[in-house]
């Protein structure tokens, strides 16, 4: 079958690993289904498996990506949550110590079909499209669970999005705006900016300005290059909740601060089957719908690539099959 795939680690040059071309169609063990693939979007993830970043040499070659959406053998729509849980696992999915993503141990989803197991696909709400669908299992989700789960802030109180372009940022935006937060955002270029306000943002800012006044949540993805600029932004026992770190991970934590305001720092990774069942729902109710930045066929997704490593993006890219 056509795929999209990292045929080896390359650390230093991502793209070299990208390989586009024929793999095995997959087999269909007991308990897991076969997914006729119509449309996936990209993540900073399916970079790090580029470079060999959460997964072992010997298992390349992987297909990459980690979500979508698409038709089962039965004809059912279906949107996919990527997380795999270990045999037995019950509970909240991303506490399991095995579990994996898509493209980490199982193949992914840049493809005519994928397997995974049945209970990780959710019916598609007829009102999303396929390319909208195939948003929410990845980026969307994680927005949602830091926002809503992890964050403990109310509507009404005032939220700023570091780095306001990526897929988990404009999420953030959409998904705060629309449930009654005050959301600041900033951005590096003055184009990014425009689309966070767009998007929702009531105000956005240069990365590092100065804000009109501190805020009661930060969410954080950027990581080292941005952190001082959210702690320096909380409130007295002001929260940030921190899913990412596309900048490096080696930011300083400034102790002091932290603990003299009273300080929360909490991490966030995806969500589970129940809040991205819910996350669909939210999406059906409200209208709200992810900013699609790219939309390409999946043979040329090396020009997706290349943009999100040049950091050329104005919302998700996502890469579609007739």
């Amino acid at each position: 079958m056509f795929a999209v795939y990292a045929a080896s680690p390359q650390p230093d040059n991502p793209l070299a690993a990208l390989t586009v071309g024929e793999r095995p169609s997959p087999d269909v063990p007991d308990g897991w289904v076969r997914v006729s693939v119509r449309a996936a979007s990209l993540n900073m993830h399916d970079l790090w498996t580029l470079r060999g970043v959460g997964i072992k040499p010997e298992q390349f070659p992987m297909i990459l990506g980690c979500d979508g959406a698409g038709v089962l053998d039965d004809g059912t729509e279906v949107v996919i949550h990527s997380v795999i849980t270990s045999p037995g696992w019950t509970g909240d999915e991303t506490l399991d110590p095995k579990r994996t993503l898509l493209t980490e141990k199982h193949q992914g989803t840049f493809a005519e079909s994928v397997v995974v197991p049945a209970r990780n696909v959710l019916p598609k709400p007829a009102g999303l499209s396929f390319a909208e669908a195939a948003c929410m299992g990845t980026a969307w989700l994680t927005a949602y669970r830091m926002l809503f789960v992890k964050s403990g802030l109310r509507p009404g109180q005032t939220i700023l999005v570091q780095g306001a372009s990526g897929g988990v940022a404009t999420a953030l935006i959409q998904l705060g705006r629309a449930a009654g937060f005050r959301v600041w955002a900033t951005g590096r270029s003055e184009e990014k900016r425009a689309l966070a306000e767009s998007l929702g943002a009531h105000d956005t800012f240069e990365s590092g300005a100065r804000l009109p006044e501190r805020v009661d949540g930060v969410f954080e993805t950027v990581g080292k290059a941005t952190w001082s600029h959210s702690m320096k932004s909380l409130k007295p026992g002001g929260v940030i909740v921190v899913s990412g770190s596309t900048s490096g991970p080696d930011a300083n934590a400034e102790l002091q601060r932290l603990f003299f305001l009273q300080l929360s720092v909490i991490g966030s990774t995806m969500g589970t089957r129940d809040e991205l069942a819910d996350l669909l729902k939210y999406c059906d109710v409200t209208g709200v719908r992810p900013k699609i930045g790219s939309e390409l066929p999946l043979e040329r997704a090396e020009e997706g690539f290349k943009a999100m490593l040049d950091g050329d993006t104005a919302g998700k890219i996502v890469f579609t099959r007739a």
